[in-house]
């Protein structure tokens, strides 16, 4: 049996808040929205019941965010890509900002089990001043559970019309790939963090973010693996190489906070479900 779910979520203003409406078909919901920092920030948890995606399965989730509307989301657990017979399974994600909108995309990290045939695609659309911090992380193979990514691929691919595309297949049996400097240099999670605007970021606020991102960078345990850079001077990236995913996850939670800081004036508050 496959799971097909799609699930819409709107964030807009609201007499001094940010409400969020969503409907869904299929095994995908938010839970209750809540106002763990200000009534402006919406913060939801999306849920996915079967816990995993297996092959033939899809998830598709559609985010718009209003002008004025500020709106985070995460998961409660793993994104989960499982071991498919022959048909692969596809997660398809698209984020649309409005002018003036602000949007956190937070989800855990993603495990690619052996012998997955796994699709995980993330498409953005951001109007002049908005502003968007995103995250993805992805974990190759259960190294804590002894099974290592020997067989299975994950193609890979994030895409910003006209500033940013990445696609990527990683293939177990691509040894070169894996294994190579050039490559994964044998690490098994591949973290990208980045902060993508709609309008061109002032030079100086960027060298700023750019500094302060480095000397998280550089106190950290992974710092030889990882890196930040601005692909365009409405994008900052940060990347990094580990051999499993916390440390990695870690390293952006840092960033992730120096940025809430630096771009928007606001403290870090992390989402309650990352305290359970």
């Amino acid at each position: 049996m496959t799971w097909n779910a799609t699930l819409d979520i709107r964030y807009a203003p609201a007499e001094g808040r940010t409400v969020a409406r969503h409907r869904h078909e299929g095994p995908l919901r938010v839970l209750k929205s809540l106002y763990p920092e200000s009534p402006r920030v919406c913060h939801n948890v999306l849920v996915h019941p079967p816990g995993g995606i297996a092959g033939g399965d899809r998830l598709d989730v559609t985010v718009h965010v209003d002008g004025g509307a500020h709106g985070l989301i995460s998961t409660p657990g793993a994104t989960r890509f499982y071991r498919s017979d022959g048909l692969p399974a596809v997660q398809d994600v698209r984020l649309h900002l409005a002018e003036g909108a602000r949007l956190e995309w937070l989800p855990l990290e993603t495990l690619v089990y052996p012998g997955a045939r796994a699709e995980n695609r993330l498409a953005l659309a951001l109007a002049p001043g908005a502003a968007l911090m995103g995250w993805d992380v992805v974990g190759l193979g259960l190294p804590h559970a002894g099974q290592p990514f020997e067989r299975g691929w994950l193609a890979q691919r994030i895409e910003w019309p006209g500033v940013w595309l990445e696609q990527a297949r990683i293939d177990a049996a691509d040894a070169r790939l894996l294994g190579s400097p050039l490559g994964l240099a044998g690490q098994r999670c591949v973290a990208t963090l980045f902060y993508a605007s709609g309008s061109p970021l002032a030079r100086a606020g960027r060298e700023q973010a750019l500094e302060l991102t480095r000397e998280v960078l550089d106190a950290h345990p992974l710092a030889a693996q990882c890196g930040a850079t601005v692909l365009d001077d409405r994008l900052l990236v940060v990347r990094a190489l580990a051999p499993v995913t916390e440390p990695a996850v870690g390293l952006l939670r840092q960033v992730w906070a120096v940025w809430r800081g630096h771009f928007w004036s606001m403290p870090a508050v992390p989402p309650r479900i990352w305290a359970m």
